[in-house]
């Protein structure tokens, strides 16, 4: 293969790049336990070293399993909440009074002498549902499942081994679910489909999946970004260039990027001893 573009050259160099932090950080996790330094809080490599310790898995050393464990946790946060926040901006800038009404929850429940803390994400209702609501219009990647066993769905043969993958587009915006389904409404997740849960118990609305096979870092993902774009919406005001909406087309791909990057420009609206 010819590398034209150069993405594969950039790829070994950004995977050397990421090894050498890996490697960094495993080894101060090693020093602290050997320092036995106690710490009160520990991290997912401390718990990997204290689960794997020298074991060779799958004829892989402990190290190199702890260190692409935690990377793959990284890098899967890292990929998905960011479209999950590109696309939330997004449609805030497109409809500036839903943008207005999460500020004001924000400043009437946390205020604007301290930055927003993961424990006032459960008094902040609004922008849950704000977050439920992206998820929908935008899911951020297909969960791909196998079939088990041979079966028939409508009418066509699904041999077992199949590997399907769910259409959450087309289930998310099913008009016989989901009232005027292609307009951005964070309210319904409040009034009509309370109920309804993000954790994949309930098969119209499952952004992480659903069973056991469903996402693995869901509380992780739904902590990230709850927080991030709270703490955005707290620290700034938003506004586009020349206040133009903002272009809503998804590219192709394993997740759903957007097309165009986000033009956006901020501005403080919190004491400047908070930045």
């Amino acid at each position: 293969w010819f590398d034209f573009k150069g993405h594969v050259k950039a790829m070994k160099r950004s995977a050397k790049e990421v090894g050498c932090i890996m490697d960094k950080w495993l080894q101060e996790h090693k020093q602290r336990r050997l320092d036995d330094v106690k710490q009160t809080d520990g991290d997912l490599m401390d718990v990997l070293l204290s689960v794997l310790e020298d074991k060779n898995l799958f004829g892989r050393e402990a190290d190199t399993v702890n260190k692409a464990t935690c990377m793959n946790m990284i890098v899967g946060a890292t990929d998905t909440n960011s479209v999950t926040l590109t696309w939330a901006l997004s449609l805030l800038l497109n409809n500036r009074h839903v943008l207005n009404k999460a500020q004001e929850e924000i400043d009437i429940h946390v205020g604007k002498d301290k930055l927003v803390e993961e424990s006032d994400i459960e008094k902040l209702v609004y922008l849950q549902a704000i977050i439920k609501e992206t998820l929908r219009l935008y899911p951020t990647a297909p969960g791909p499942r196998e079939s088990t066993e041979d079966c028939t769905v409508s009418g066509y043969h699904v041999p077992k081994g199949t590997l399907l993958v769910f259409n959450n587009w087309k289930i998310f915006r099913d008009p016989r679910i989901w009232s005027s389904p292609d307009e951005f409404q964070p309210d319904r997740f409040l009034t009509k489909h309370a109920d309804v849960d993000i954790r994949g118990n309930h098969f119209e609305y499952s952004p992480f999946g659903i069973g056991r096979r469903s996402c693995p870092a869901t509380s992780f993902a739904l902590l990230v970004v709850h927080l991030t774009l709270a703490r955005l919406l707290q620290g700034f005001h938003f506004a586009t260039p020349l206040d133009a909406p903002v272009e809503m087309n998804g590219s192709v791909g394993l997740t759903n990027v957007k097309t165009t990057p986000l033009p956006v420009l901020i501005t403080p609206r919190l004491p400047s001893h908070l930045y």
